[in-house]
């Protein structure tokens, strides 16, 4: 299920787990994405008992998926089983998932990644305006990533580059 489409109350602090893709997703494969996450998270569990989860494809770029572990905690094995079918899904469409070296942003309205070092370089050169908005994957809960997923330059973890 979608986030939009579940009933997490999002007042609640849920985990999230956040998989940038180093590029937008095709049509074609935002729906297969899309297919597979619902038929995995549908049958997800931890020792044997369903994790209530969710997901959405944020920008058509980022894919976020929820645990509300005030009713079951995601254990390692179910950890595991999710890094998997991440790790399906990033191989069969060269999506860059687990590629942590890397920055996204917005820049005039558009979705933009580069490499970690090439953007650091392109704001030390003054290449990239700090008149943008910086995206922070490192955001662990729903409220987190609510409020602070998406910052302007200067509230970001990009400021700290000198």
């Amino acid at each position: 299920m979608k986030i939009e489409e579940s009933n997490i109350v999002e007042a609640n602090d849920y985990r999230v787990i956040i998989y940038p893709a180093s590029r937008p997703f095709e049509t074609k494969e935002a729906k297969a994405i899309t297919e597979k996450l619902f038929d995995f998270l549908a049958t997800w569990a931890a020792h044997g008992k369903p994790l209530s989860s969710s997901f959405k494809i944020e920008k058509n770029q980022f894919i976020i998926i929820c645990v509300d572990e005030e009713k079951e905690m995601a254990s390692g094995c179910s950890i595991d089983a999710l890094g998997k079918i991440m790790r399906e899904i990033d191989e069969e469409y060269q999506l860059g998932l687990f590629d942590r070296m890397k920055a996204s942003f917005i820049e005039n309205g558009e979705v933009k990644t580069l490499k970690l070092i090439d953007f650091k370089s392109k704001i030390r050169s003054g290449e990239i305006s700090k008149d943008i908005e910086v995206f922070d994957f490192s955001k662990n809960t729903y409220l987190e990533f609510l409020g602070n997923f998406l910052l302007p330059f200067e509230r970001s973890w990009a400021a700290s580059i000198k």
